[in-house]
C-alpha cells in the first residue's frame, strides 16, 4: 500500500477506485487482459481497486470464477488496496460467503441491500449488521436502490455508521440530502458510486468516488478529487466539464458495454459480455469513436 494510505486514518478510502470491468475471451474469464489493464490503471494515481462489482458483470460469474477474478486482481494490484463485491438475498449463504473470503486482504466488502427483498427498516439494519459481524474486511454500505428495489433511510444508515465493522457508503441512492446528512455526521467515508455525482459529492466534503468511467482518463479523474481534496475547486471544475461528455456518452446504453467497447478498441481486451449484457448499437459505437478517437472495431 502506498505511503500516507492508512486504512485505519480518518478519510480511510479517500480517492480514486476503479470497479473493474471482467474481460472474457470466448466465453471464459481472460485473467491476463485483466491483468493487463490493471497494470496499466494502477499508474494513473489510483487509489485501489473493486472486483466483481456491477461493472465486473459479477451476477453472471458463479463462485469459483468470483475467487479467480479476485485473486487475479489481488496479484496485479502489487499492493494497491482491492475491495470485493459481495451481493445476494440469502443471508446464511452469503454469511458464510463473507467467512471464505476471509483468506484474502481485502480492505473491505462492497455490499448492497438483499436484491428484489425490499426489506423493511429494521430487516436492512439485521442484514447489515449480520454481514458485518461475520467479515473480517470492514463494509462498504452499498446504496443503489434502482437495483436492488430497496430504500436504505437516512437514519438507518446513522445507526448503520455505528457499527464498529462498517465504514463507508459507496452512495448511488439519488438523494441529496441523505448525501449531505451522512457527509456532516462523519463517521462514514463518503463515496460518490454515480460518476455523474463525482464532483458535487467531492465538493461538499465526499472523499472520493469508485467511478466506473475512470477506466479511461484514469489520470484525469485522479486530479479531479486531489484538486478538490486540495481546495483548488476553480481548476477540479474546469478538468469535470471536460470529464462529462465522456461520462455522459459511456453510460448512454447499460454498463459495461460502452465501456467494454472503448477498452476494447484500445487492445486491453475483447468486446465480451455476458447475457444478458449486449454489445452497443452501431450509433453509439460511432459517437465513442469520435469521442475517444479510436478505431472500436470488433
Amino acid at each position: 500500500m502506498p505511503s500516507g494510505a492508512s486504512l485505519s486514518s480518518p478519510k480511510r478510502y479517500a480517492g480514486l477506485w476503479i470497479p473493474l470491468v471482467t474481460p472474457f475471451r470466448d466465453g471464459a474469464l481472460d485473467l491476463p487482459a485483466l491483468g493487463q489493464l490493471i497494470d496499466h490503471l494502477r499508474r494513473q494515481g489510483v487509489r485501489g481497486f473493486v472486483a466483481c462489482g456491477s461493472t465486473g458483470e459479477a451476477a453472471a460469474l458463479d463462485a469459483d470464477e468470483q475467487l479467480a477474478v479476485l485473486d487475479a486482481v489481488l496479484e496485479a494490484a502489487q499492493g494497491l488496496p482491492v475491495i470485493m463485491g459481495v451481493s445476494g438475498y440469502h443471508l446464511p449463504k452469503l454469511r458464510n460467503w463473507v467467512r471464505q473470503l476471509a483468506s484474502r486482504p481485502l480492505v473491505g466488502l462492497l455490499t448492497p441491500a438483499p436484491l428484489y427483498v425490499r426489506p423493511a427498516q429494521a430487516g436492512l439494519l439485521d442484514w447489515f449488521h449480520a454481514l458485518a459481524d461475520s467479515s473480517t474486511a470492514p463494509l462498504i454500505v452499498y446504496d443503489i436502490p434502482y437495483r436492488t428495489g430497496a430504500h436504505i433511510g437516512t437514519d438507518t444508515l446513522l445507526t448503520l455508521a455505528a457499527h464498529p465493522n462498517i465504514q463507508a457508503i459507496k452512495d448511488c441512492g439519488g438523494d441529496a440530502g441523505k448525501t449531505l446528512a451522512l457527509i456532516a455526521d462523519g463517521r462514514l467515508d463518503v463515496l460518490a458510486g454515480e460518476d455523474l455525482q463525482l464532483y458535487a459529492t467531492l465538493a461538499q466534503g465526499g472523499v472520493g468516488g469508485i467511478t466506473a468511467s475512470a477506466h479511461l482518463r484514469t489520470a484525469c479523474f485522479a486530479a479531479l478529487i486531489n484538486q478538490i481534496a486540495q481546495g483548488r475547486l476553480d481548476e477540479a471544475r474546469a478538468e469535470w466539464l471536460r470529464l462529462v461528455p465522456l461520462i455522459q456518452t459511456l453510460f448512454a446504453q447499460p454498463n459495461p458495454g460502452p465501456l467494454k467497447a472503448v477498452l476494447a478498441g484500445q487492445g486491453y481486451l475483447r468486446e465480451e459480455l455476458r447475457a444478458p449484457m449486449t454489445s452497443v448499437t452501431p450509433a453509439l459505437r460511432e459517437r465513442l469513436q469520435v469521442w475517444m478517437g479510436t478505431a472500436l472495431e470488433l
